[in-house]
């Protein structure tokens, strides 16, 4: 079993390869800086953030599509996002 600690920082790595995987696709790319309020300069400054982590799964998980594809080339169970977010939990607005 996976200690809260453990779990928190799988939910932060499955969080920057989503990011990675976004940033792969120019459209994505646009549509979550655009969802975010985020600009390019941003990405690097709050890639350790837990905050950006949970708006970057928000992204992923607002379109089922973008799920599949994600965990398709991760190699990832469909449901690895969402556990990932609900690992990160946190309430707080992601944009601005």
């Amino acid at each position: 079993m996976k200690t809260l600690h453990n779990q928190r920082e799988s939910a932060q790595t499955l969080a920057l390869r989503a990011l990675a995987w976004l940033l792969a696709d120019e459209e994505l790319t646009g549509l979550f800086l655009n969802a975010t309020g985020a600009g390019p300069a941003d990405l690097r400054a709050r890639a350790l953030d837990a905050d950006f982590h949970l708006a970057i799964l928000d992204f992923l998980l607002m379109n089922d599509d973008w799920v599949v594809a994600f965990c398709d080339a991760q190699t990832l169970p469909y449901t690895a996002p969402m556990q990932a977010r609900m690992a990160l939990g946190g309430t707080e607005d992601w944009q601005g």
